[in-house]
């Protein structure tokens, strides 16, 4: 049986290699060498594009990018538990929730990222009303910023939230929770030692799918952030494109990746402690 399994298994492993491996080898060998005088790169073998990233310009936008990936995170989990528990307990209705709840994947995020900037600019849709009732005299920023790049991120991450969440909800034992309203736990007190203890792996699994996609992201901070808010994976991008300097972006993108893995690997190991 295990030369017919290896057998089965080997065009997934040529997919694997051939996808994966091979443009991972070479970004992995374009970050050891020198960009070229009009681009591209050429030898010297070198780790200088490496010892670049510890400059303080990139630390810092190494460090913007976690904390905006980290506020989203958290923001999407906050409103994501109410959502996936409400939908968990809505009975013959779950389906149509989940159904709402994946709606926005029918359409492009490209466009959905255009229709928040025509709401959020100066002259648009909220702007424009809330000048009209007479409650604000000029436009609020509330474009290229941070704070509308995290509405961005968490628009287009929160279903990766609610549909883990929801699968841990809908299996939840509801006699530990009747359980623990019988000893005397008030809601709150349920829902801090009990609910979220047992929902921890459906946590877990949210905050990864929404916070590796957001520390990498480029196109919501590129459109709603503008030149004022500068995160890794536009540092990458403009390195590839309008700098042509191929080695240091293809260092800054291996450096992302190894930071992703780590903060993956402890999440995973974490877990399983706690089991």
């Amino acid at each position: 049986m295990k030369p017919l399994r290896s057998l089965f298994l080997a065009p997934a492993a040529a997919l694997m290699i051939v996808t994966i491996a091979v443009p991972l080898a070479i970004i992995c060998f374009y970050s050891l060498l020198t960009r070229g005088a009009y681009g591209g790169v050429e030898r010297p073998w070198t780790t200088e594009n490496y010892r670049l990233l510890f400059d303080p310009l990139y630390g810092a936008i190494f460090l913007r990018s976690f904390w905006i990936a980290a506020v989203a995170t958290a923001l999407c989990l906050v409103l994501g538990f109410p959502l996936a528990l409400f939908i968990a307990r809505s009975g013959s209705r779950k389906n149509l929730y989940l159904s709402l709840v994946i709606l926005p994947f029918w359409t492009s995020f490209l466009i959905r990222t255009y229709a928040w900037m025509f709401l959020l600019r100066d002259t648009g849709l909220i702007n424009t009303g809330l000048q009209a009732a007479g409650l604000i005299h000029t436009p609020l920023p509330m474009l290229y910023n941070d704070g509308a790049v995290i509405l961005g991120l968490v628009y287009g991450y929160l279903p990766f939230t609610v549909l883990p969440l929801y699968a841990t909800l809908e299996r939840l034992d509801k006699s530990l929770l009747e359980a623990a309203a019988d000893l005397g736990s008030p809601p709150w007190n349920t829902l801090f030692r009990v609910m979220l203890p047992l929902c921890a792996p459906g946590i877990r699994a949210g905050a990864i799918l929404v916070f590796v996609p957001c520390l990498g992201t480029y196109l919501t901070s590129d459109l709603l952030g503008g030149s004022k808010t500068i995160l890794i994976g536009n540092l990458v991008q403009n390195q590839f494109t309008a700098a042509r300097d191929w080695p240091f972006g293809a260092a800054a993108s291996l450096t992302l990746m190894a930071v992703a893995m780590a903060l993956l690997f402890a999440v995973r190991r974490q877990g399983e402690e706690l089991l």
